[in-house]
């Protein structure tokens, strides 16, 4: 999936998590979870792969300091 196709059924997770629906259609597909916790597990994990396709190169910055004797 792209980021695009994520960002999207990352959007339809959640308008069903706060709609209070356990049913989700998308592509053609209806997937049914069977609990809040399964469903907000799904959110969890689309956005970490959100999180990891965004963030591709990430720059490290540590501070160091010499104090002359």
């Amino acid at each position: 999936m792209t980021l695009d196709e994520f960002k999207i059924h990352h959007g339809v997770l959640l308008a069903a998590r706060y709609s209070g629906t356990r049913s989700v259609s998308y592509d053609g597909k209806t997937v049914t979870y069977g609990s809040d916790t399964e469903l907000a597990a799904a959110i969890g994990d689309i956005e970490r792969r959100i999180a990891a396709l965004e963030n591709t190169s990430r720059r490290i910055l540590r501070p160091f300091a010499v104090k002359d004797l």
